[in-house]
């Protein structure tokens, strides 16, 4: 794992010199993603692409823990208060993790840089999408593509980021676990959708545990109606 700005270029060397790396080449299949999270993304995270996530944390660093597990290389650019165990809690290999907590002035091309080298890379974009110039947010798409990287943007409030295929949301949350006044909050139930373009045209709804009482995301079960029968 790695922490401070000064480490991006170690971490890209390292992504380059591992086999893992070539899970992001041309032609590889999608992302996986958890199976709590196929529920409202299918067909995983789409090589090449962008998306956006808004309104959790929790839920970035879930779409992260499948991909990792299973050896892609992953970054996070601008989050100075994910602690290691919350990553190692949703499944991410911090062997295989780059965090450039603050990059400054440079975040779009460290981002860039990033996208060259590693799998996926989530990034809080500075002040909001407001604080990128246009230009820089298709430039970075553009990035993906080629190198068939996933970008992630975590957005806050209403900001949006153009051009992203898959828009992911959280709200409603609420905590679980302490019963009688005794205890501690173990689980966290939101409610989940994912809308966009391509497989996310129609918007799909989902109601998570984020985190599961054991750690990770898990599947609220459905809750069947009660019927009740004349007489």
């Amino acid at each position: 794992m790695f922490d401070d700005e000064g480490m991006l270029d170690v971490a890209i060397r390292k992504a380059d010199g591992s086999a893992a790396v070539d899970l992001g080449r041309r032609g590889a299949p999608p992302l996986p993603v958890a199976p709590a999270l196929a529920t409202i993304l299918p067909d995983g995270l789409r090589r090449g692409s962008t998306a956006s996530v808004t309104g959790s944390v929790a839920l970035l660093l879930a779409l992260l823990g499948a991909a990792s597990a299973e050896g892609a290389w992953c970054a996070l650019v601008g989050f100075p208060r994910i602690s290691a165990e919350a990553a190692t809690e949703y499944g991410i290999e911090l062997s295989r993790l780059a965090i450039i907590e603050q990059p400054g002035s440079g975040w779009t091309s460290a981002v860039g840089a990033l996208l060259d080298a590693l799998d996926v890379v989530a990034a809080r974009p500075p002040a909001g999408r407001t604080g990128l110039p246009p230009g820089d947010v298709r430039r970075l798409a553009a990035r993906a593509r080629s190198r068939d990287a996933v970008l992630i943007a975590y957005l806050t409030g209403t900001d949006e980021w153009p051009g992203a295929e898959v828009r992911l949301s959280a709200r409603d949350g609420h905590w679980a676990g302490i019963g009688a006044g005794i205890g501690r909050l173990r689980a966290r139930q939101v409610a989940v959708t994912a809308e966009g373009r391509g497989q996310a045209t129609r918007p799909r709804s989902a109601t998570l545990w984020l985190p599961a009482a054991g750690g990770g995301v898990g599947t609220v079960p459905a809750v069947a109606p009660v019927v009740k029968l004349a007489g």
